[in-house]
């Protein structure tokens, strides 16, 4: 008899399976549906990155085997990069690493540090693969609550001492999905503190960090003196420049922490294709006109849909970073049955905040990856459909 692992156990799709099924039935029915749910870019990558890739298909060596830890020319741009982004010097040797796309990299960090019954001090909402990985290395997963009142921070005072004792691995993300919040340096040097007292190897996934709507630039955890020490970073290749299905990101910090994933990785992968990897080059220190052209753009689509859900009655406030609006709803209904209630009644999807955890509760997820005109479409619906939002 074939049977799943036991580690594979307790990992579902969950709330994602129900959200596409609830779209499928509702298209089958012969009703469009506006997909605001997933955050995958629709802008296109910027010309000369494109053709950048399209010189690198030519190119025989680049189909043969590579290195795991990537090309010495990416990560040399990563380097640079990081240099004149946050006044941040990395050896590129040593300090950096070449991902599959960040997810990649994120999924298999509880695999390389924790032991089974190690605590992982996770965010809750988060990004799902947090809890995922740590699932996977069948560590003990304490949730760190993000709230509006603590301005979507984790209390690390509120983190008990024997928890404290136990924990091996903190993972933050900031500009933060799903709840768009950013976290100034003041807080990163609370969280690399807080790491280095304990013992503790701190995880920063800034894969949103180009995309700052406000005045605010993300900072770098690594700006923070002796970061080094106990931390790393995962940035993301394919979000900022739009290439998301090319799969590229990276991981900079910690040497010993960047040499211990590379040992995973290279029993796990060859790398990314080295045409990916040399667009990526092109893209790191090329022309970044697109990341700003990123930010006025979603920057204007959160503007358009905001004002059409206000007139519908939907007060959402602007999101600060990232391509997602985290929207409150009202309170006598749950995050699921309300997402499901959008699909059914206004042919709009979104994903509901428990979807990130529990303490997502009381939210959803509006991911601004269609057009305007789509998103006024979206507002419209709301405002047919009579649904009520307060």
């Amino acid at each position: 008899m074939i049977e799943e692992s036991a580690r594979l156990m307790p990992i579902t799709s969950g709330i994602f399976s129900t959200i596409s099924a609830a779209i499928g039935e509702t298209e089958a029915g012969g009703r469009d549906v506006i997909n605001l749910g997933i955050g995958s870019p629709d802008l296109p990558p910027a010309p000369h990155v494109v053709e950048r890739l399209r010189e690198e298909l030519y190119v025989r060596e680049n189909y043969d085997y590579g290195s795991s830890q990537g090309l010495p020319e990416l990560r040399g741009a990563v380097a640079a990069w990081y240099a004149r982004r946050f006044g941040v010097d990395l050896d590129p040797a040593l300090e950096t690493l070449v991902l599959m796309g960040s997810h990649d990299g994120l999924a298999h960090v509880p695999l390389a540090f924790l032991n089974p019954g190690d605590v992982a001090l996770i965010p809750s909402p988060h990004y799902p693969v947090y809890k995922v990985g740590a699932q996977l290395a069948q560590a003990e997963i304490v949730d760190m609550p993000l709230t509006a009142a603590n301005d979507w921070l984790p209390d690390l005072d509120a983190i008990r001492a024997d928890v404290k004792a136990r924990a091996k691995l903190m993972l933050l993300n900031y500009p933060n999905n799903p709840v768009a919040a950013i976290a100034d340096l003041a807080f990163m040097e609370r969280a690399v503190a807080f790491a280095r007292e304990n013992n503790i190897l701190l995880v920063h996934d800034a894969a949103y960090s180009e995309l700052a709507l406000a005045d605010d630039v993300p900072p770098s955890i690594l700006q923070v003196p002796g970061a080094k020490e106990v931390a790393i970073e995962f940035h993301s290749v394919s979000k900022t420049y739009n290439i998301a299905g090319c799969r590229l990101g990276f991981v900079v910090g910690n040497a010993l922490a960047i040499g211990v994933l590379a040992k995973l990785k290279s029993n796990l992968d060859y790398g990314v294709f080295k045409a990916i990897q040399q667009a990526g080059v092109a893209a790191l220190l090329g022309p970044q006109e697109i990341v700003a052209s990123n930010r006025r753009t979603y920057k204007k689509r959160m503007n358009v849909f905001r004002e059409g859900a206000a007139r519908a009655g939907w007060h959402i406030p602007q999101s600060p970073a990232t391509m997602f609006l985290w929207a409150p709803i009202p309170d006598n209904i749950l995050a699921v049955d309300f997402a499901l209630t959008l699909i059914r009644k206004a042919g709009v999807a979104v994903i509901p905040g428990t979807a990130f955890g529990k303490h997502g509760e009381g939210y959803v997820r509006i991911a601004m990856v269609t057009s305007e005109d789509r998103l006024r479409e979206a507002a419209r619906r709301l405002s047919d459909a009579g649904l009520r939002f307060s």
